[in-house]
């Protein structure tokens, strides 16, 4: 029997570990959002063209530059009878004020591709703000789904109680992700019971190792299979991004009752949640100042949400996305 649902296709051109194919992971898995349409992941390549490809909806997770817009142009036109989404999971304004030398050709640049799409999706309201602000974006086209991925191992862990004495920091070893300043900032510290532990992998390790040097409080862990079991030996969250779409870590973070200390750049303002120290200037004084601050508050985050409707609310986004896009009567759908 022929399965009645449309079939919305996902396109990625990132098939490394990381934010992007955890939520990809959760749209192809998720029952609720199966109730609404077969959900299917293409990988593609970065370099030459686009497959011509069959679907209902097609979803853009690609990476937007002047090298891949004469491909996304010709592949818009070889479908152009069929919705096609773009979700734009990078590109911020603090993005733009540290990376982009050439505001103006840039923003040309989004423009344009953006142009190319029947609906935008950001991944956070501040993101979308600055889409909007900047006129990359017509705010008929423009739409915010927050990302999320599973978050019930989040949730089954014990809140931490009693002293805070184990930070955290997960991610990308980037510069984005800010892990030098924590460094800085850490090593400032008094407190010779506390620890700093980062996980993950990625260029800048043997940089920040080098800085760390030699501070026995901070233990580098590598990648891990289990972002549950990691945050499961921790006490506080740290996030000092420089930039941050969003931040599926703060989200984790709140499913499971850890406080969080962000620096509340772009969409990392809003995963952290309302509970979170944000910490405005990025130094590593005044990093060392909000830690010292939530340290002597202990574990306890105060005031918990733990997230508990992030999920549906994901589903209920795409959902609706798909009705508003592909109306029943222009779905190839079988009888």
């Amino acid at each position: 029997m022929t399965d009645p649902r449309p079939l919305v296709l996902h396109l990625v051109d990132d098939a490394t570990p990381g934010g992007v194919t955890r939520v990809l992971d959760q749209i192809r898995s998720c029952t609720l959002m199966a109730r609404d349409a077969r959900h299917e992941v293409r990988p593609v390549s970065r370099k030459g063209g686009l497959p011509r490809v069959q679907a209902d909806l097609i979803v853009s997770h690609l990476a937007i530059s002047w090298r891949s817009l004469p491909a996304l142009i010709s592949f818009r036109a070889r479908h152009s009878g069929t919705p096609l989404v773009h979700v734009e999971h990078s590109y911020t304004e603090g993005f733009t004020a540290l990376n982009v030398p050439f505001k103006a050709r840039f923003f040309t640049l989004l423009r344009t591709a953006y142009a190319l799409f029947d609906r935008v999706v950001a991944v956070s309201a501040p993101q979308a703000n600055w889409l909007a602000r900047r006129g990359l974006v017509r705010s008929d086209v423009l739409q915010v789904i927050t990302p999320v991925v599973d978050l019930s191992a989040f949730r089954a862990l014990n809140t931490p109680q009693g002293p805070a004495l184990r930070i955290g920091a997960i991610g990308r070893l980037h510069r984005q992700k800010g892990f030098d300043t924590l460094i800085d900032a850490v090593r400032s510290l008094p407190q010779r019971e506390i620890s700093l532990h980062i996980h993950g992998t990625g260029e800048e390790e043997a940089a920040l190792k080098a800085r760390a040097a030699g501070d026995p409080r901070i233990v580098f862990h590598g990648h891990s299979e289990d972002p549950a079991a990691v945050m499961s030996h921790l006490d506080i969250v740290a996030m000092p991004s420089r930039w941050e779409a969003f931040g599926l870590v703060a989200l984790e973070a709140r499913a499971a009752g850890r406080p969080i200390v962000a620096s509340g750049v772009d969409g990392l303002s809003q995963s952290a949640g309302p509970q979170a120290l944000i910490v405005s200037t990025p130094s590593a004084e005044a990093w060392a100042a909000a830690l010292s601050a939530r340290l002597k508050r202990g574990s306890t985050p105060g005031a918990m949400d733990r997230c508990a409707t992030a999920e549906r609310e994901f589903a209920a986004a795409w959902g609706q996305l798909l009705a508003d896009l592909a109306a029943p009567q222009e779905l190839h759908i079988a009888a």
